[in-house]
This record gives structure tokens, sequence and C-alpha cells, in this order.
């Protein structure tokens, strides 16, 4: 990556820090772009102001770069809140971030990234391949977000490689607020099968790895972060009633 020009969007705190920390590690120049300045700069990062959800400024931010090689398309999110608690105007907002945000940075890129036959990283979620009660509008964004991706493997190769980095649950500033405090950490992360909440770097590798001369042959893929995935809760459910807690999991 060393020499690259690699744009991380929302790369000033969290996941998108990480990502953002992994390619200026790589050697390449690194922009993130957010509405606010990190709290904490990191070195070889160069942070510049952008509403991602304004159209005509994120065009305005891609046409001034001398070239791009990597875009990745990290920013998003949401509260939490259950459908039936907001207005679809207000669900539209949340899907709008995580989901036209990242076309719109796509297409600005598209030319230069055509040029540099360079490579997009969508940062996707579980939460876009399983129910997401209070989240449903996110997961129903990242799951097009996904989709969206496929397609444009298809459609800008060879020019452009097209992947998603599939994430689960990330350790962050915030983690502690989303499940409890620490021993809400501990417990969530005990249902984990590697036995931890992914750090922002575990992040970030896999997105230098799909921006990589490494991946050169992948493109339309999706690459789970997870740690494993989530225990089936029928497992435990069942383990008290089962005799011979052995032959769990074999029935399909």
């Amino acid at each position: 990556m060393r020499d690259s020009t690699v744009v991380v969007t929302g790369g000033t705190r969290g996941v998108g820090a990480g990502i953002a920390r992994a390619f200026a590690e790589a050697g390449a120049r690194v922009l993130a772009c957010a509405r606010r300045p990190p709290e904490q700069p990191c070195d070889g990062v160069e942070f510049v102001p952008l509403d991602l959800r304004d159209p005509p400024a994120v065009r305005a931010f891609f046409a001034g770069l001398p070239r791009l090689d990597v875009l990745v398309n990290n920013a998003g999110g949401t509260p939490y809140r259950h459908l039936a608690d907001a207005d679809a105007e207000r669900h539209a907002k949340v899907i709008e971030l995580n989901l036209v945000t990242p076309l719109t940075a796509s297409l600005a890129a598209y030319d230069h990234l055509r040029r540099a036959r360079g490579s997009i990283v969508m940062v996707g979620s579980v939460s876009g391949s399983r129910p997401s009660p209070g989240s449903a509008a996110y997961g129903a964004a990242k799951a097009g977000l996904a989709n969206l991706a496929a397609s444009m493997a298809v459609e800008w190769a060879p020019e452009i490689r097209v992947n998603t980095l599939v994430v689960g649950m990330v350790h962050t500033d915030l983690a502690p607020l989303h499940y409890g405090g620490p021993d809400g950490v501990a417990a969530v992360s005990r249902t984990v099968p590697l036995g931890r909440l992914a750090c922002p770097s575990d992040v970030g590798a896999a997105a230098v790895f799909l921006a990589s001369d490494a991946a050169a042959y992948i493109s339309g893929a999706s690459l789970h972060v997870h740690g494993g995935g989530e225990r089936p809760a029928f497992l435990d459910a069942a383990a008290p009633h089962v005799p011979d807690a052995s032959i769990q999991g074999k029935e399909s």
C-alpha cells in the first residue's frame, strides 16, 4: 500500500480510526473524512471536514484529489430505536447515511479509481444478514450495501475491485454504552466463539488486505470479521435437557 492514496469515510473514531491507522501504518497517504475532527489525531492520517450527506460537497472533494487508489466506505451508524417509535422519515435518514452516502462517495470516486485500477472496501455489518430489532433500518441498509457492492464489482470490473467487510461486534469507546459497562462487555464477549469482541485494528487489517495486491483476484466478496459469528441460541437452551451434551448440534 506504500505511496497509495486512501480515503476513509468516517475515519476519525472507532472502527474508522482503526482502519485509517492500519492504512497509514502500511505506508499509504490517508485522508479521513468526517464532519468533526478526531479527538486524538493519528500520525499519517489527514483530517478532511466533509458531510457525506451533501452530494455536491462530496463530488467537489473527490474532484479536487490528484489521485485515489482506495476508497473505504465506513461512515455510518444508528441510534437504538424500535420501528414503531419513529416515523418513516427518521428511519429513512438512517438508510441514507448507511446506504446512499456510500453510493454517493463511490460514484464521485469512480473516475479516479478506474484510472488507478483501485478498489473500494465497503464496511458492512452482521446486522445486514440477520434480524436487527432496535436497528431495523440500519440492518436493511447494510443488507442493501452488500448487494450494492456485489453489483458494483460486476459493473466496474476489471478496473475496480469492490468488496465488503461484514463486521461483528467491536470494542470501541462506545462499547460499554451498548453492552452495559465492563460486565456487559465481558458477558457479550463470551458469546463470540473467539472469546472477545473485535478491536478496530482487526477490522483495519482486514481492510488493508482487501485493498492490497494480496487480494488482487478478490472482488464481489464478503469477508466476515466477526470472531466466528454467534453460537446458536438453541444449543444453550437445550443443554440442561439433553442427557449427553456431546450430541448437541448433530441434528440439523
